[in-house]
């Protein structure tokens, strides 16, 4: 059984013009969603941004009726309901603010795992495939979670991956628990759940998987994670606003380069080129920058670093030593220490980028590895 303000809050949610921005500052400023729908017209008027408009639905039965019928089945089929104002939501993505107000899930989501989002191309190429298959072949033994889209191409290739691999995975949905989209992913969507995974959707049983839910579902996928890979993607591909999310939230991204003639690279090589992701130069690296390094891990140390960097053009050195292994700086910041224009040292951060030397953060900011 659902409590009265898992009613009141689904019931609120579907009220027009209350996103869950709206639902997030009367629930703010009234105390819970059960007070926001029990409060006068003239109450609800004197909350800042609250119009007309809105107070009027606030209230109406017929949304009262829709919350009665989600509830039943939502209980019939198992799904679960979390709402972010009582702290249901994954630690990760409580902290965006847009996040949902509410959010519908199927299975068991495991938070001692760590969550990696990764994204890409519905015309995915056996270069993504064999990245895919490496990746996770690599991270298989180290407590993680893959979240992704269930679409066709890169977020099917990972899912499918991962259950090979006992890894559990996460999709999450552009519509309602009612229907499955697309179709040919239902049997995956089952086999999902039955080797402990989850998935999750912002959106109720009415929700068809409409155009516009497929980017809003995007920043649900980033905000789950603290780190984005980006596999393949054209320019303007829809994993590109996943990425743009990521860099809201001050996340990681990884993007996977290629050639500029493919495609499907295009769009990495261009978020690398804008310095919204960093390129993935080997898996063992990007493995080490998402943090699953472990103790067998120690060949680097063989090797003084010194005796490794030597070997890079001396600009490129004295560019590497500038950086501080813990604390972040700025292009603006390392132009002004080395009293060399940004526009000169960009090209040799972007090498030492792919060469593994260094990581780039978002806002152009920099860590030596």
């Amino acid at each position: 059984m659902f409590s009265e303000e898992t009613l009141y809050s689904v019931a609120l949610r579907h009220c027009p013009l209350i996103g869950d921005m709206v639902f997030r500052k009367l629930v703010s400023e009234v105390g819970s969603a059960k007070e926001v729908w029990e409060l006068s017209k003239s109450g609800l008027k004197n909350i800042y941004g609250i119009g007309r408009k809105i107070s009027l639905e606030i209230g109406n039965e017929d949304h009262l009726k829709f919350a009665e019928n989600e509830l039943r089945f939502c209980e019939k089929n198992n799904i679960q309901i979390n709402l972010r104002h009582l702290g249901n939501l994954p630690h990760q993505l409580n902290e965006c603010e847009d996040a949902p107000a509410i959010l519908y899930q199927k299975g068991n989501y495991n938070t001692a795992l760590k969550p990696v989002s990764m994204v890409g191309t519905r015309n995915i190429t056996s270069y993504g495939k064999n990245f895919v298959q490496d990746f996770l072949n690599e991270v298989k033994d180290r407590k993680i979670i893959t979240i992704s889209g269930l679409a066709l191409g890169v977020d099917t290739e990972i899912h499918e991956v991962s259950i090979q691999k006992n890894i559990p995975t996460v999709a999450i949905l552009a519509h309602g628990f009612h229907t499955l989209y697309p179709s040919k992913n239902r049997k995956l969507s089952e086999r999902i759940l039955q080797e402990n995974g989850v998935l999750f959707t912002e959106f109720n049983s009415s929700q068809k998987p409409d155009r516009e839910n497929f980017i809003q579902r995007n920043r649900v996928i980033a905000g789950l994670s603290p780190a984005t890979i980006v596999v393949e993607t054209a320019f303007g591909g829809g994993s590109i606003s996943t990425a743009t999310f990521a860099n809201n939230y001050n996340r990681e991204v990884f993007a996977l380069p290629g050639k500029i003639t493919d495609k499907y690279s295009q769009g990495c090589n261009h978020l690398i080129f804008q310095n919204k992701a960093a390129a993935i130069s080997t898996v063992s690296s990007l493995v080490e920058q998402l943090g699953f390094s472990n103790d067998i891990e120690k060949t680097g140390e063989l090797f003084p670093s010194s005796e490794i960097r030597i070997q890079l053009p001396e600009f490129q050195q004295t560019l590497l030593h500038s950086l501080d292994r813990n604390t972040p700086l700025s292009l603006d910041e390392i132009s002004v220490k080395l009293q060399i224009p940004s526009y000169k040292i960009l090209p040799d951060l972007l090498q030492l980028e792919i060469l593994g030397y260094i990581k780039a953060l978002s806002g152009r900011q920099y860590l030596a590895i």
